[in-house]
């Protein structure tokens, strides 16, 4: 009698194992959702740009923290759900979110500026003076 192994028939009750734990907790609804925030991110020669929707925040609603090159941004979507609703669809913003991004170079967080209007984030964040590009006059002899 010949025995094949295959690590194909292995991988098959590994990923059945992991449906049945999901199936298995996700009929409960958490009571608090943590969500991942949504940017836009542009740069330029000077500095970076950073968008993101946050409906209903308040300015200080948001905690926004700049190192190096990596923001931070943190905050939390009130919530007015009570425990005896049972939701059809429950797709708004609630509960915590966090979302920190690495940027390619170093920030001047001194300089950075934040603004919050009709419920939309914009963050400007200059690049460091070192990291940006110089123009170098060439000496004719």
């Amino acid at each position: 009698m010949t025995v094949y192994l295959t690590p194909y028939r292995r991988m098959s009750n590994l990923r059945n194992a992991m449906n049945r734990l999901i199936e298995e907790n996700i009929e409960e609804a958490p009571s608090e959702r943590e969500m991942l925030l949504s940017l836009d991110i542009t740069a330029n020669e000077d500095a970076y740009d950073l968008t993101a929707f946050v409906p209903g925040l308040e300015a200080d609603e948001l905690n926004i923290e700049i190192i190096n090159n990596t923001v931070a941004l943190r905050g939390e979507f009130a919530t007015e759900e009570k425990k005896e609703t049972q939701y059809l669809s429950c797709e708004l913003p609630s509960g915590r979110f966090s979302r920190v991004v690495t940027l390619p170079t170093a920030l001047d967080p001194a300089k950075a500026e934040a603004s919050i209007k009709n419920g939309v984030l914009k963050l400007h964040i200059p690049k460091a003076e070192a990291h940006r590009p110089k123009a170098i006059k060439v000496k004719a002899n």
